[in-house]
Parts: structure tokens; sequence; C-alpha cells
């Protein structure tokens, strides 16, 4: 109610700000930037580079530079096109007059016979190793998601194959994946994680960290993942940070929903330039108004400089790192939802950093790329019976996890050949301090463990038949000093093949598989008693065998259809055995997963088909309908297939926008999900006083896992924003409602004992070994209305 109040009144004022706003003034923008070889780093001096639709454009100059001057504030397409080499075009570049939008355009040599056949250039990104399950995504696209929230882990729910959970968190569920099986890199250096107060083990929170201010654009690859990318299951994540501006100091200022953001950019030097954003949540505050018992506030940073140190040598830096911080609203405990988070929920803090540098050392017909980076995540963990610190403690947990990174690769190309080969090497350190109190049993052992990892990888790809079938070949082994068994690199022999075959000119048929690894979380290699030692030895890399198949058609007006249809298998995955559940279920709930006695016995399986209709930016208007028909099975404690956690047979997404005159622009997105299965609780285990009094919370029923499935639930967001250019500033206002017809299901019902006036539990007078029990309410989905402010200078 009150978050439906705030959200009209600040509509209001809004709107009551556009109608009063003076008019724009000197609309003029500017596009520049650099034309080069993308495996030499040469210049291509005389490159034509257009600004579609306009009749503007430029010639490269002898470095590969380019300026275009006198554009109109809006969306543009640049298209760049050199002799020998493959038109590229960059889509929906956002020109303001604040600044002007610096661009790189790498081109790729091709080789021209008078026998070639005519391939039209595709507008959706596409690269040999991957010519499918491969989505491009740009800055433009995540900034206006309607109840994307400028979050890239929202912003991929509009497309086929991902699942999401009802709830606020942004788990990435990938073609049927937990929530672990997911990688990211930040201009090729390695970043654990992406979100704010992240669950240890997996990957999700409730809060993106990367500023969206940074992005030039995200490959998702959902499958086919090249071979210098390993221990990935269901995703790889590309971030390539956008160029910062080289002409003067700059800044973004952005008032968010959730958070304050301020981004600062320009020159270091002739031959530098850096990007610098800090970012200040004020959830606390809200989450006090609203009267809810958690209160989470964060602070994070980003950095990247960029040295052109010469045609041939490049430097990039990178910075990312958060401050997560989780404390109760004590006051807030008038109802029995309430009382019961309270009672459960930890006081949390987080503290995660990365820090990495890219090297690249460019050749005629090929480049060098070394890669340097740490990172380092702390989690810790505090819970006292009632809340008061005066009663014994229930939960003391503190984890650091410290990787320590360095990867050499080259990649060249000759003529229609090209490949890809290089080495990674890892030290990381976990330490693990717990003291738990179980039901039954207490967890009291501290761990610390430290890894060499190794691998080594190679990728082949060529063009036959004039061009029209592509094929790549990519290995790579890894390997570790944690067993025996992991030690030896022919054990993880990771094998993967591609094919792409132009029916037509713009119809192509597409297909991969590949057998690739991933190492267990190290919650699960930590795990020890003080007596006995680490007590998973005998853990070994989870293997996952993947086949893709599908078609794709691109039209004249920037538009795609594609069908996709994968199976995944899955071998040696960890089974938790205290709790008898394959740790493929867990990971959708904050804290940590896997830290147990574990086994690698669990298998599973995930397969479907999937529909997708894409319209890029064209003639004002964009849109995406996806629909995914999906399976998602792991074994149980008996060996049989059961539904996942993460088994969400049928989904839709529908995303569309349309930019009108004035700068207004208004996007709406609508999204249906199957239920999702769970475990229902055991009542009568559950209810033994020991078990409540040690745990406080239910106990899953796991001889009947996942045998409920809540209802299916389906959300409309939508979105509006104002735009307004003046001589040498920006501002953009907009509207964000999520839920909009406030539609909500009942979620898994929780189980609570009966407490007297006193919040004393009451005993079970037919069994004066229980408690008495009875379900709380659980309902899903809110509305969730925001406004916000970007300023740029």
């Amino acid at each position: 109610m009150y978050m439906h109040k705030r959200g009209l009144s600040l509509l209001f004022l809004l709107l009551v700000f556009v109608f009063t706003s003076p008019v724009a003034i000197s609309q003029t923008g500017v596009i520049k930037g650099r034309v080069f070889n993308e495996i030499s780093n040469a210049p291509l001096e005389f490159a034509t580079v257009l600004v579609q639709n306009t009749g503007k454009g430029a010639y490269a100059d002898s470095s590969g530079n380019f300026e275009i001057k006198g554009l109109e504030p809006g969306l543009y397409n640049v298209e760049a096109r050199y002799g020998g080499f493959q038109t590229e075009v960059l889509y929906e570049i956002q020109v303001t007059n604040s600044k002007p939008y610096v661009v790189e355009i790498p081109m790729k040599e091709e080789e021209i016979t008078t026998d070639s056949v005519l391939i039209v250039a595709s507008p959706f990104r596409i690269i040999e190793e991957a010519p499918l399950s491969l989505r491009t995504i740009g800055t433009s696209e995540i900034k206006r998601n309607p109840g994307g929230n400028r979050d890239i882990s929202r912003v991929i729910q509009s497309l086929p194959g991902v699942a999401s959970t009802v709830s606020f968190r942004n788990d990435i569920l990938i073609r049927g994946g937990a929530p672990n099986e997911n990688r990211f890199y930040i201009d090729g250096i390695e970043t654990p994680n992406i979100n704010h107060f992240a669950t240890q083990g997996a990957s999700g929170g409730p809060v993106g960290l990367i500023n969206v201010d940074f992005i030039g654009e995200v490959d998702f690859f959902s499958g086919a993942f090249p071979a210098n990318r390993g221990n990935a299951l269901s995703s790889v994540f590309e971030f390539r940070q956008r160029e910062a501006r080289d002409d003067r100091l700059g800044f973004t200022a952005t008032v968010g929903a959730s958070d304050l953001a301020l981004t600062v950019e320009g020159p270091v030097s002739p031959k530098s330039t850096f990007l610098f954003s800090a970012r200040q949540s004020y959830l606390q505050g809200l989450f006090k108004i609203l009267g809810l018992p958690f209160l989470p506030t964060y602070q994070d940073f980003q950095f990247k400089q960029k040295i052109q140190l010469s045609e041939r040598h490049q430097i990039t830096l990178v910075g990312l790192g958060a401050v997560d911080r989780f404390k109760l609203n004590l006051e807030a405990d008038s109802t029995d939802y309430q009382k019961y988070i309270l009672g459960n929920i930890p006081v949390q803090t987080q503290e995660n950093y990365t820090a990495g540098i890219n090297y690249k050392y460019f050749g005629d017909n090929g480049f060098w790329q070394v890669v340097l980076s740490r990172n380092a995540i702390n989690f810790n963990s505090e819970k006292y019976t009632n809340n008061d610190e005066s009663l014994p403690l229930l939960l003391d947990y503190n984890s650091q996890e410290v990787e320590n990174k360095l990867r050499i690769e080259r990649t060249a190309r000759k003529k229609n050949l090209k490949w890809t080969y290089g080495a990674n090497f890892e030290q990381a350190t976990y330490r693990n301090a717990t003291f738990n109190v179980l039901p039954f049993s207490t967890i009291d052992f501290e761990s610390e463990l430290n890894m060499l990892k190794y691998g080594l990888f190679a990728q082949f790809s060529t063009k036959l038949l004039e061009d029209r079938l592509v094929l790549s070949a990519g290995l790579r082994t890894d390997g570790n000093d944690f067993s025996e068994e992991m030690m030896n690199p022919l054990n993880q022999i990771s094998p993967r093949f591609s094919a792409s075959y132009y029916l037509t000119p713009r119809l192509t048929a597409n297909f991969n598989t590949g057998i690739f690894y991933q190492l267990p979380p190290y919650t699960v290699l930590g795990f020890r008693d003080n007596e006995n030692g680490l007590l998973n030895k005998d853990i070994s890399y989870i293997e996952n065998r993947q086949i893709v198949g599908g078609i794709a058609y691109t039209t004249e007006t920037n538009s795609k259809i594609s069908v996709e249809s994968y199976y995944k298998r899955y071998y040696n995955y960890p089974f938790m055995l205290n709790d008898s559940v394959s740790l493929a279920n867990l990971g959708g709930d904050f804290g940590a997963i896997g830290n147990g006695r574990a086994s690698s016995t669990s298998e599973g399986r995930a397969y479907g088909m999937e529909i997708l209709l894409q319209q890029r930016f064209y003639k004002g208007f964009y849109g995406i309908l996806a629909y995914t028909l999906g399976w998602s099975e792991f074994t149980d404690k008996n060996g049989e297939f059961r539904p996942s956690a993460w088994d969400s047979r049928h989904i839709v997404a529908l995303t569309m926008g349309k930019k009108f005159k004035k700068d207004w622009e208004i996007g709406v997105k609508w999204r249906l999900q199957s239920g999702t299965p769970y475990t229902p609780a055991d009542v009568a285990t559950s209810s033994l006083i020991p078990a409540w009094n040690s745990r406080g919370r239910e106990i899953p029923n796991y001889n009947l896992v996942n045998s409920e499935r809540t209802q299916a639930y389906h959300q409309l967001d939508f979105r509006i924003d104002k735009k307004w250019f003046f001589e040498k500033w920006s501002l953009n206002a907009y509207f964000d409602m999520q839920n909009a017809y406030a539609y909500s299901i009942a979620g898994q019902p929780i189980l609570n004992v009966v407490k007297d006036e006193a919040g004393v539990p009451q005993v079970n007078p037919n069994d004066p070994s229980r408690y008495q029990t009875y379900f709380i309410e659980n309902s899903l989905g809110i509305i969730q209305p925001g406004v916000g402010l970007v300023f740029t200078y």
C-alpha cells in the first residue's frame, strides 16, 4: 500500500517536471572513434563510417580515427565499410549533446573470390565458435528494459531459456541449470560474482553489482562455450565496457529506485582514458519505513582505465568491489511472518572485489593477450537465540575465498582460418570457520584449503564451400591439486564442436555439441571436521554433456526468427549426504550452500526447445517474443530422476517498446512462467522440540523432494522515459512499474510453531516431545513502482 502511494506521488511530481520544463537548446551531437583490423589492430585508413538513414558520415584518417558531427540527439546505427573486410554495424548508439559517443570498430578481414556466395551480414552478432545460443545485449537495451531496473540479471529474463524466481532475487537460471553454473568476464577478466548479498556457492542475489553506465554490450552464451572459457555449465557472460570520453572530464549522476550513483570519466593523458563510479544504496531507510524485518544496505565501486601505449601495445585495468551490510529490524515484529523472518535470518556482512590487468600485444596476423587478476570475497553470518546476544549462539559463520589468476592466450587469423590457444593458471585459498547448531548435532570446525589450478585450451575455426559452411572445433582440459583424480588433466578432456550452414543468404542451420566440466564450490571442497580433516576428498569435477541444434532467419528490417533445441546430461554432481539432496537443487536463498558432507553421485538432465522472434530497434520500434518449453531433473537419494527446483516447463516473455517524438519512449514486458517445484516440510521431524529449538524453522522432507509445485505466475512491467538534451548536459527521467496489476500467488507455505503472547513455543498436549505447529501463508508477488533521474554532463 505504501509503495503504491509513494509511486503515484513520485509519478505525479515527475509529470509536473516534464510538462513545466523548458525546451531543449542547441541539439547537435558527435560520434567519434577508431576503425581497425580486429586481429592486428592496424588502422584502416579511408574506411567509410556512415550513420544510417542520415546521409552523414566520415572517412577514417591514417590512424583509423573518425569524427561525425552535426547529429541531433537520438538513437543511431553506425555502419563501417572497408574493402576486403566484413561490414560492421553498431546498433542503438545513444547520441547526446553532453558528450561525444566514443566507439571502437574492430573489423574482420574476409577472403573474397569470384565464386563466393553472397552472405548477408546479420544484424545480430555471430562468431565462428558459437553460431547459436549467443545473444548480444547493448547498453540501450539494458537501460530501457521494463522492470529491469538497469540490472543485466533481470534484463536477460526477456530472452529464451532464462527462468526466474518470483521473489526479488536475481538468480540466473539458464536452460534448467542451477544458479552456480554461470561465469562472468569483464573486459576478459573473470569476476566470480555480479550481485550484492551473493549466495556463497551460487551466483544469485537481490541487486546487481555492475553499473550499467559502464557497459558497452554483453555477450550472453547459453551454450556453445568457447574453449578459452572454462568452468561453466549453463552460461558465460562477456561484459565489454564502453570507451570513456577523451575530450574533457565529464560525469553522470543517477538517482534510482534503490541507490544513488556517480560516474566520472575523461582523459588521463593523450593515450589514456578512465571511467570510475561509486554507488550508495538507501534501501535500509526505505525498508524500515515499509516495516520489513530486514534492513540491507550496500556500496560499490567500478573502475576502468585504458592505456594505448602504441599501435601494438594496449593495457586495460579493471576494478570492481562492494560492501554489503544486512541487519535486522527488530521493531518489525507485529505479524507472524515478520516474527518468523526475524527468528531465522542471521545478521550478514559481505565484502568483495575483483582487480585485474589485460595486456594485449598485436602482431601482423594475430594478438597475444595476458590477463592477470585477483578476486576475493568475505562472507560473515551470525545468529543468536531470539536475536538476543545474551542467549546461546546458534550460528557463527566466517568464510573467505581468494583467487589469483593468470591467463595467456593467442588469437590469430589467416584467410578463412582462425585459431586461439593458450593456458590458464590459478592459485586459490579458501578459509572457513563454522559454528552451527543443527537439530541433532553441532558443526564446529575451521578449515583452510590452498589449491593450484591449471588448464590448456585451443580452438580452430574455418569457412568452407564458398563460405556457406562454418566449422569450429575446440579442446580444453583442466586440473588441480585437490586430489589425484582431479590432478590428472586427462580426466577432464573437454572437446566441443560447432557447425553453421547457410541454406540461403539469410537462413542458417546451426549445431553445437561438447563436454564441459566445472569444479564444485569451495564450500564442498573445503568442508572438514577438526579431527578427520577434509571429508570430501573423493569429490570430482561436475561433467555436463550438451547438444544443441537450431535454425535462424534474419530479415531486411533487422529482425530475427530462431528455433533451438537443447539436451544437457549431468554426471558427478555433488549430493549432500546430510540432507539427501542434490546440490543442483540449492542456491535460491541467502547464505551458503554446500557446506556439508557430499559425494559425486548425483546425475541430472535438462532438455527443451526455445523460440525467439526479435526486432532490433527499427523506425522507433523494438520487440522480443520468447518461448521456452523445458524440463530439468536430478536424481534423488534413490537414484530416481525428480524435477529440480528450476523445472519451469513453460516460459513466455514479451518485451516491446516504441520511441515517440520529443524523446518520449514507452516499453512494456509481460512474462508468464509455470509453477516451480518445492520440497514440503517434514512436519513430524521439524516439530520435535530439540529440532525446532536448534533450527527455528522447518526441516524439508527430502523423501518427497520437489513433489509439490507453486502456481503459474505472470507479471506485467512497464516503463516510461523522457529525455532532454541541452548544449552541454542531458537529463533522462523515467518511471518504472513492476507487476503493474499486482498479481500474486500462494508460495510454499511456511511451517511455524504456536507461541503464547510472551513468544514461548507451545508443547503439543498429545505429544510432549513436540511443539504445536501451523502453516503461515506465503504470498509471492508485489507491485514495485520506481522513479529515477539520470543527469549527464
